[in-house]
């Protein structure tokens, strides 16, 4: 099967959950003996060489967006390039990630002959500016939804938007992580003498990491042998070290941006891993690579993140805003072994589910799935 996978963010920076899926499926897909190739914008000034597997398209745009995150993702290609693509690759899918995004999907959906599926990652915050925002999108987004031929989504949160503008079903298939990558160090950790709660991930307002700055000094009022690590870049990072100082808040680290390639050292060196984002998560990936790496997780309660927490998981998830319950629940999968060992556990149990073998294998039934119904419509 010829296999086109659509992204419609720059696979070139600003590297999120949708790019990591979007490698790690295109990986997955090959290994089954398919041919694939990744279709994203074409980074301004881009003069390096096309990676193999690789079609860039039109340009990318950077944009920070009214739900306070930043994205650089595909701006208008020329239609001719579009066709000759097209033409060229005679795909028999493309899949496209988040199609309602601007607006080089809908370029390529328009113009596109081949068996065309759509997965949903994204989950919008439900704020008033977010609904008023969306009265806007809805109307694109329909515009695109009728190219589309089988629908799927990361989680039911994800799958909330396009259920209420499509009657066709949405198939719920859930990220995965490469579990041969996360695999937990058997050598001991080193030593610092504390405890160490990290965070890993952009530095934006979504992502509540005040409210984490909070819980922790409330936390360190209790004890002194704990530390925070907090990893990642953003258009906040000033506003939070700022906070630190102020507040002369104790043994605060904060790392900047991390390589691919020393996010599981990181992540295994922690005692407990911390995500507070309070709202814009459909799923959570780096839950699932602390869980992988037998990491205890305190995160948000959104929607994204409690899809992923279930069972003994939950205990994981907390009101980011509820300062005294954050400190409480930080507290509790620090120093309460045995509240960790039956964490560790479930993570265990649960975690084999995320394997990119499983989704890709997912992925698969619904291509052809959607691919026998449309040609039998047809027919």
């Amino acid at each position: 099967m010829k296999i086109g996978l659509v992204c419609p963010y720059n696979m070139f920076q600003f590297a999120g959950g949708v790019q990591e899926i979007v490698i790690q499926l295109a990986k997955e897909l090959r290994g089954m003996g398919h041919s694939v190739k990744i279709i994203t914008p074409r980074p301004r000034n881009f003069s390096d060489t096309v990676p193999e597997g690789m079609i860039l398209l039109g340009r990318s745009a950077k944009l920070n967006t009214p739900f306070a995150t930043m994205v650089d993702f595909g701006f208008e290609a020329d239609p001719e390039e579009i066709e000759n693509m097209l033409a060229e690759e005679s795909f028999d899918i493309i899949h496209f990630h988040e199609p309602w995004v601007p607006v080089l999907s809908r370029q390529i959906l328009s113009r596109s002959k081949s068996i065309n599926i759509a997965t949903f990652h994204a989950t919008p915050p439900t704020t008033t500016l977010s609904k008023s925002l969306l009265s806007v999108v809805v109307p694109y987004t329909s515009s695109v939804l009728k190219y589309i031929d089988g629908y799927s989504a990361v989680s039911d949160s994800a799958a909330e938007y396009v259920n209420t503008l499509v009657e066709k079903p949405v198939k719920i298939i859930p990220n995965a992580i490469d579990l041969d990558a996360f695999v937990p160090s058997k050598t001991k950790k080193e030593q610092s003498g504390k405890k160490k709660i990290l965070y890993l991930g952009r530095l934006e307002k979504r992502k509540g990491i005040p409210y984490l700055l909070e819980a922790y000094q409330l936390l360190r009022m209790k004890h002194d042998d704990v530390e925070l690590v907090i990893a990642g870049s953003g258009v906040k990072r000033a506003a939070l070290e700022k906070i630190v100082a102020t507040d002369k808040i104790p043994d605060v680290t904060f790392l900047g941006f991390i390589p691919e390639q020393q996010k599981v050292p990181l992540i295994q060196s922690a005692d407990v891993y911390c995500s507070p984002a309070i709202y814009g998560e459909s799923f959570g990936i780096v839950l699932l690579e602390a869980m992988a790496l037998h990491i205890p997780v305190v995160a948000g309660n959104n929607p994204g993140y409690s899809s992923v927490m279930r069972d003994e998981g939950s205990i994981s998830l907390v009101n980011p805003k509820s300062t005294a319950e954050f400190a409480q629940r930080l507290d509790l999968l620090l120093y309460n072994n045995e509240i960790r060992d039956v964490w560790i556990k479930w993570a265990k149990k649960e975690t084999p589910q995320y394997s990119f073998d499983r989704i890709a294998s997912m992925y698969l039934d619904l291509y052809k799935t959607t691919s026998k119904k449309t040609n039998d419509h047809k027919a």
